[in-house]
């Protein structure tokens, strides 16, 4: 079994600005935590970030966000990529949907994928959504995950818990889980 972590949207915007989430601040240090795990066991780190244009269908719901060349589109200070991490910038809620997540993944040798970031109930729901489709085992970070509040967080777990058999794990565990392999 190899994992790959899956940092999505740890974006300015989604952190500290319009569409923030009211618990990013908590999260940041076990996504930290995760990331160094993996990179001492030398497993792919990998953020996906929303990255949008002008013309991009995502706008009509939510107005303009992340938008290309705009600086609440980087992915924040805390977590800023390391040299050997991959950044995949998308336009859709979903980290795997015209990003070429799955080709790195499979090239990568990755059968496990452990997700998060931002938003819980959205980008992370349709990441999960898509690994469950192309055949991954799907590991969803409880405490390493938000949402705009804690129904939609609590909703989407449980959502990607019983229909996608996700397995929902604290941070704790999987930082044991990595360390085993």
């Amino acid at each position: 079994m190899k994992p790959a972590l899956l940092v999505v949207d740890m974006l300015k915007e989604f952190v500290h600005g319009r569409l923030r989430s009211p618990e990013a601040s908590r999260i940041i240090p076990v996504i930290k935590d995760l990331a160094s795990a993996m990179h001492n066991r030398g497993f792919p780190v990998i953020y996906l970030a929303d990255h949008h244009y002008q013309f991009d269908h995502e706008l009509s719901i939510w107005g303009p966000h992340a938008m290309h060349n705009d600086p609440e589109s980087e992915i924040i200070e805390e977590l800023r990529p390391g040299p050997s991490d991959i950044v995949l910038y998308k336009r859709s809620y979903s980290g795997f949907r015209e990003t070429g997540l799955d080709y790195i993944l499979r090239d990568l040798g990755v059968d496990t994928v452990i997700i998060t970031g931002i938003h819980t109930h959205i980008c992370v729901l349709h990441t999960a959504i898509d690994a469950f489709y192309n055949r991954y085992q799907v590991i969803v970070v409880e405490d390493a995950v938000s949402a705009f509040s804690r129904s939609d967080h609590e909703w989407a777990l449980n959502y990607m818990k019983t229909t996608l058999g996700c397995r929902i794990m604290k941070s704790k565990e999987v930082i044991e889980f990595i360390s085993s392999k």
